[in-house]
């Protein structure tokens, strides 16, 4: 589905993406993992486009993206901070996004499964940070697309709507969705993912599943193994 080729990035004489390729497999979750820094944010919006990247190319069921703007229709984007007009209703919100779209969501069912109903005569400003990241949620899946990019998705939940979040993303799974997700809860991405890159400094320093992390770095969860590659990094960088 998306294949990327050398990908890089610097602003100014920072280089954040360091030349590394990349493939996403359809059907399956994907984590993009590593600390503060590391350049994940800016490999996922180089893939959504908004951010041009230096060098290398990015291929989207084939086809590069530079110049095209129509594969983005393909992508349910849920931005790891949600900033909305905040005049508006949250019922007017969901209208706009589907007049910019040109189609009508499928937002009845998220309303219901997200306890949304409530809130939606409410303006945007009025609502607490985890009722936004509610929103975020409708607004991403209310489309069916057969590509969602989700960084950080699980920001302000309260512990019910986290897992009404994971039942989605699974049975989005099953129906043959595909997802790429930036996360800092390690346990989401050993209970949902099928496998793991950990980015450092702009590059790959591992791929595959989180089982396949814990043997290498010989721990036994993911937390404690990636403090021990950061560990050994900031050793061999002193």
């Amino acid at each position: 589905m998306i294949e990327i080729k050398g990908i890089k990035k610097s602003f100014g004489k920072l280089e954040v993406l360091k030349g590394f390729d990349f493939s996403l497999s359809k059907g399956k979750i994907t984590a993009i993992l590593g600390p503060n820094g590391s350049g994940k944010t800016t490999f996922i919006k180089s893939i959504l486009g908004l951010v041009i990247p230096d060098g290398g190319k990015i291929l989207f069921d084939g086809k590069s993206v530079k110049k095209n703007w129509e594969y983005r229709r393909d992508i349910g984007y849920l931005p790891q901070i949600a900033r909305f007009p905040e005049n508006l209703k949250v019922y007017e919100l969901i209208a706009l996004i589907e007049d910019i779209r040109g189609e009508k969501g499928h937002s009845a069912e998220l309303i219901d499964q997200f306890d949304l109903k409530g809130f939606l005569q409410k303006k945007l400003r009025q609502l607490s940070g985890g009722t936004r990241q509610k929103v975020n949620i409708v607004l991403t899946f209310m489309f069916d697309c057969p590509l969602y990019i989700l960084d950080e998705p699980t920001s302000g939940l309260d512990p019910i709507a986290l897992i009404r979040l994971k039942d989605l993303i699974l049975d989005k799974k099953k129906g043959g969705k595909t997802f790429l997700l930036t996360t800092h809860i390690m346990s989401l991405v050993e209970e949902i993912a099928d496998g793991l890159i950990f980015l450092l400094e702009g590059q790959v320093y591992f791929r595959g599943t989180h089982g396949e992390m814990l043997l290498s770095e010989k721990e036994e969860n993911l937390e404690r193994a990636i403090a021990k590659i950061l560990e050994k990094e900031h050793v061999k960088n002193s």
